[in-house]
């Protein structure tokens, strides 16, 4: 009897030791689902997003400024349709909300739209499709969406809302996990090209683009910090409106369970031309499944 219970009690370590290295390599989604990972056919990626601009400050004047506050909340759903889990397919969906004239921040949340400081609502939508054009490159994808406003007007009031034109857009996404496994680079180039009538906004008729590059510290499978530098240059192609700007900051992930994970960021705009120098707030909940 006492052979057998040993015997029992050796086998139950050797399984939990073998249950227990089996979790600790099986990477968790925020490692191994970065932007450029394309989903598994029938794979569904849900991710809200919310990102909170608030400035005192701007080049288009010295010292401080009444306060202005932009607040963009999206939601990104796609889903995998190919066999060989190479193309999916998606849609973005985007609400703001913005106050100026000093109000205070956090008042983007209040929705009273006020006369002359507030306004919000659902700004546009956008069919997207996600793909690996490069098949010996699988961590290498590109999203194409075609973003359509839903706005009448710009400005109202004195209010701005958001850009009254289409925008196609293109994202190229890479990432590379070094060796150790505890360091993850990755790196983006979102493209935008706006377009419409020329009176209608500001921004119709010129080129966006934004390069980024992410470096991620896992001090474990489910959990990450980040660093990031993100430059924007808006090129004019015709509407007489120049704009560039810098932020660097950083923020962290975490895997609260299988499906969910959380992220927070933050930025600052460093410098720029034609644009305000503010802060950003970020935060986001991503469901995998």
């Amino acid at each position: 009897m006492k052979k057998i219970i040993m015997l029992i009690t050796i086998l139950s370590v050797s399984f939990s030791g073998f249950s227990q290295d089996e979790q600790d390599t099986e990477k968790s989604v925020i490692q191994e689902y970065t932007p450029s990972k394309l989903l598994n056919k029938g794979q569904w990626d849900i991710k809200w997003f919310n990102n909170l601009y608030t400035q005192t400050e701007s080049t288009f004047s010295q010292g401080k400024e009444p306060r202005q506050t932009f607040f963009t909340s999206t939601v990104d759903i796609f889903t995998g349709v190919s066999d060989n889990s190479n193309f999916n397919i998606g849609l973005l969906l985007e609400f703001r909300s913005n106050v100026i004239n000093d109000r205070n921040a956090l008042d983007v949340f209040s929705f009273d739209g006020e006369r002359g400081t507030a306004r919000s609502g659902f700004t546009s939508f956008a069919p997207a499709v996600k793909f690996n054009p490069i098949k010996s490159v699988t961590n290498f994808t590109i999203q194409t969406a075609f973003h359509i406003p839903l706005v009448d007007n710009e400005t109202e009031n004195g209010v701005f809302l958001d850009q009254k034109g289409f925008i196609f857009q293109n994202r190229f996404f890479y990432d590379y996990t070094f060796p150790s496994g505890n360091w993850q680079l990755f790196t983006e180039l979102n493209t935008e090209y706006n377009f419409g009538k020329k009176e209608d906004s500001f921004a119709n008729n010129s080129l966006l683009l934004t390069p980024g590059v992410f470096l991620s510290y896992f001090p474990s499978q489910k959990f990450t910090i980040l660093g990031l530098v993100q430059h924007q240059q808006r090129i004019d192609t015709g509407n007489d409106f120049e704009q560039d700007f810098t932020a660097i900051g950083g923020g962290a992930k975490y895997q609260l369970t299988k499906v969910f994970n959380i992220e927070t960021l933050y930025t600052n705009f460093v410098r720029g031309n034609n644009t305000g120098l503010g802060q950003t707030f970020n935060i986001g909940l991503r469901a995998l499944f």
